[in-house]
């Protein structure tokens, strides 16, 4: 399997990567910048491609010039938030304009573009796959006040949705991952069981989103699933 993770230097991210490896020949990373200590299972490959997602048009050129001309999945971890964002400090009226049109640039407009021109390499593949997620806290409900970051969160289902309509007939299974708090400081590399306890059963560990599109990733050619909605066990608000 040919995977390819957007948003992939980092948390859920980076998670995808190092824990994929097992299911794929080749993962390809698009980030900003590449980690350098990442590692993934023997004879999977691993490739990077840096491209800053707040230049769309550029990005997308990028991205798309190094990318594999087949592809089997898609991973789109979407996600930059306010700087003060899911803290007592977060203020709308105080985030600049110019903070705001890039949080939209790299959340709504790239993705859109990015799709547009990635689509056509997985659609040959046997099973063609697009997965979007918005990392942590994609769930409506949160009570949570973070109004781009929210919006973004928004225009995701309408791009999964729209997309999934578009290709059906091509078979193009898209899968939208609605998820709560994630535990983003243990990374794939610690114990599920140590990870799961931090937060107080309030965070999900990336263990748990892995395997959730693990599964996804080998269900069989006839069906799929369009929407998961994982919140941690203890979090209230869900």
């Amino acid at each position: 399997m040919r995977i390819m993770v957007v948003g992939a230097s980092k948390g859920l991210g980076r998670a995808f990567v190092e824990g994929l490896g097992k299911d794929a020949a080749l993962i390809v990373g698009v980030a900003r910048r590449a980690p350098l200590d990442v590692a993934v299972a023997p004879g999977c490959e691993l490739r990077w491609i840096e491209a800053d997602l707040s230049r769309p048009e550029a990005a997308v050129e990028q991205i798309a010039a190094q990318a594999p001309d087949e592809l089997d999945a898609i991973l789109y971890n979407l996600g930059v938030w306010e700087e003060h964002a899911f803290s007592e400090d977060y203020d709308f009226l105080a985030d600049s304009p110019k903070a705001i049109a890039r949080m939209v640039d790299i959340n709504v407009t790239a993705t859109i573009l990015l799709l547009q021109r990635l689509i056509p390499r997985i659609l040959g593949a046997r099973k063609p796959q697009l997965i979007l997620t918005g990392s942590t806290s994609g769930l409506a409900g949160s009570g949570r006040p973070e109004v781009t970051f929210g919006a973004s969160k928004y225009a995701l289902r309408g791009i999964a949705d729209a997309l999934r309509e578009s290709f059906r007939a091509r078979r193009l299974a898209v899968t939208c991952l609605q998820l709560g708090y994630l535990n983003t400081q243990d990374g794939i590399d610690a114990s599920r069981d140590a990870a799961s306890q931090r937060g107080e059963g309030g965070l999900i560990p990336v263990h748990d989103v892995v395997a959730m599109t693990r599964a996804l990733l080998n269900l069989s050619d006839a069906s799929f699933v369009r929407e998961i909605v994982m919140p941690a066990l203890m979090d209230e608000r869900f």
